[in-house]
């Protein structure tokens, strides 16, 4: 259950992520794609604790979105856990969904919710008029900590296990 994955398997699995998006864009014209992953650092993305988040996130997906839901499908892989969700909503609109999602849940720190644009791009936040993500450990921007490994795997490891048990002792 806990395998560790290689840097050609993640690569790999980016390539496919990325063509299900090109793939589901262009068979459903009209609709915005979200594509959500489950942020775990490491080389093991997929066991009991990011199954955990996973869950989560579907959920909060399915709720958020109810009723502007078309189509919902998504891949337990070694590589990390992956949901495919189209909706009517406007690219735009979705991403501020998406967001909400990300800042406001328990876990939502853990969830990446991308939204697609109908030329494959992913829509950012600034270009919604929202703050960069957080990192999980101090008030930094999360990609100024990645770039420069603020903080050890370690230290993430131990937060993300204390969020997710705080999040199942709620639940």
């Amino acid at each position: 259950m806990m395998r560790e994955i290689t840097l050609d398997e993640l690569l790999q699995s980016r390539e496919q992520r990325w063509a299900m998006q090109q793939e589901l864009i262009h068979s459903h014209p009209g609709l915005s794609l979200i594509c959500l992953t489950v942020i775990m650092p490491g080389n093991v993305k997929r066991n009991s604790r990011s199954l955990t988040v996973a869950r989560a996130a579907v959920e909060a997906m399915q709720q958020h979105f109810a009723g502007n839901t078309v189509h919902l499908s998504t891949r337990d892989l070694e590589t990390g856990f992956e949901a495919y969700l189209l909706t009517s909503l406007s690219p735009a609109h979705a991403k501020r969904v998406a967001c909400h999602i990300e800042d406001t849940h328990p876990l939502g720190r853990l969830f990446d919710a991308d939204v697609i644009d109908r030329d494959g791009r992913p829509i950012s936040r600034s270009s919604i008029g929202e703050a960069p993500r957080k990192c999980l450990l101090c008030n930094r921007e999360a990609r100024y900590c990645m770039r420069n490994h603020s903080h050890t795997q370690e230290e993430l490891h131990r937060k993300i296990a204390e969020m997710i048990e705080a999040y199942v002792r709620r639940v």
